[in-house]
């Protein structure tokens, strides 16, 4: 059952590739009546768009950030999937939600189990067509800056999916 949101919230899974945010957010979607916007499709239609394999840069995230204020905007609550890496691009976010006067719950998915992050990585198939997933190698070299700020930390080592986005949910309604 799609639960309804009292507030607009705008919730954020950030998390380096292969943590799991994608599966989380789909699970979390099945939950709450709510937009999904996911960086990695928008990055990607960006791309095909251009007709270049080149990275779009900070585009993608400009495009997202843009659709989560029009959609808070119209009292949408917005879930946004994305490595959300640095802390411009988190502030970033932050700006949406406080603009649009929406909630915000900022969601770290992390796998600590290194073996199992590495395994996800280099086992995933790409669903979106023409999608380039990153190496095991990539996501080492990924830069991503450790947080500073406070944020619900999942660790999709120690839990499901389904009991990630429990969790998410249950951390929505008690704010």
């Amino acid at each position: 059952m799609i639960g309804e949101l009292k507030h607009r919230t705008l919730i954020v899974l950030s998390g380096l590739p292969g943590t799991g945010k994608t599966t989380i957010a789909r699970e979390l979607v099945a939950r709450v009546r709510s937009v999904y916007l996911r960086i990695d499709a928008i990055e990607h239609a960006l791309k095909t768009a251009s007709g270049s394999a080149k990275d779009v840069g900070p585009a993608g995230y400009v495009v997202a950030y843009a659709l989560a204020q029009s959609n808070l905007s119209l009292g949408m609550s917005v879930i946004a999937d994305c490595v959300n890496p640095l802390p411009v691009t988190r502030e970033a976010w932050r700006a949406v939600a406080a603009e649009t006067s929406s909630h915000l719950v900022e969601v770290e998915v992390v796998c600590s189990d290194v073996a199992e992050h590495r395994r996800r990585v280099e086992s995933r198939t790409a669903d979106i067509a023409g999608f380039a997933l990153p190496s095991w190698e990539a996501v080492l070299r990924h830069d991503y800056e450790a947080w500073g700020t406070e944020r619900l930390v999942v660790d999709s080592a120690l839990v499901s999916a389904g009991e990630a986005a429990d969790l998410i949910w249950r951390h929505v309604r008690e704010r």
